[in-house]
């Protein structure tokens, strides 16, 4: 990643940061949760920073590895006690407000693509409408827990709503890999997300705001209260 200004870096640090901050006070502060997001977070940026995610030729077999675990770990987790227990202890509050994240997010992507390292479809420029969860997430906040003039439903729909502008990017991302599966992008392929830090983004961040949502959406079916 030759040419990259530092406060790409920066915002992008510290978006991961908060994310896993929020994220561990959604869990009431455990432990248990830091330890295991810290130990693969390390794993992760150790190899990308050896270049294991970065080659052209095999980028697209190994995206697979930067997402699927974390993502199957959390989805598990609806399928078992101790993970329903786990979902349903969460501050649902927390767990909306977290996806403000997003902004910055979508700032660094475009970051990304200025400096040619992602195409144009995984920005707000492209076919990337990510940003709008972020922008709305303070308004559910406020206006679903603090005031509760909104419904369940219409949180649930929000929710529900964010992931498949989630969905949406992250297909985009695998589209434009180099190799087997690229559609498009073929004047700039997606090639900053294997490298260190921005690996982060499909191995840490994505995970989290996607169980955010579903654990969100749980919540609300089995009729938690959203009062404050």
């Amino acid at each position: 990643m030759e040419n990259m200004p530092l406060y790409v870096y920066l915002t992008f640090g510290a978006t991961v940061l908060a994310a896993v901050w929020l994220f561990f006070i959604a869990t009431n502060q455990s432990k248990i949760f830091l330890v295991s997001i810290g130990a693969w977070i390390v794993l992760q940026s150790v190899l990308s920073s050896i270049g294991f995610y970065s080659d052209p030729v095999s980028a697209s077999k190994r995206f697979p590895m930067l997402f699927l675990p974390p993502l199957i770990f959390f989805v598990s987790r609806f399928f078992t006690k101790q993970g329903k227990l786990f979902i349903d202890g969460l501050d649902i509050k927390t767990l909306t407000i977290i996806h403000i994240i997003r902004i910055p997010v979508e700032l660094v992507l475009f970051w990304l693509f200025v400096h040619k390292s992602i195409p144009e479809a995984m920005t707000f420029e492209g076919r990337n409408f990510d940003i709008l969860s972020g922008l709305t997430a303070p308004l559910i906040y406020y206006f679903g827990f603090v005031k509760n003039k909104l419904s369940k439903s219409v949180i649930v729909a929000w929710n529900f709503a964010c992931l498949a502008l989630l969905i949406n990017v992250v297909s985009a991302a695998i589209l434009s890999l180099p190799d087997r599966f690229q559609q498009f992008g073929f004047e700039q392929p997606n090639t900053a997300l294997g490298y260190f830090p921005f690996v982060l983004l499909p191995t840490c961040l994505v995970p989290l705001v996607i169980f955010s949502n579903l654990a969100a959406i749980r919540q609300l079916l089995i009729g938690k209260t959203i009062a404050v």
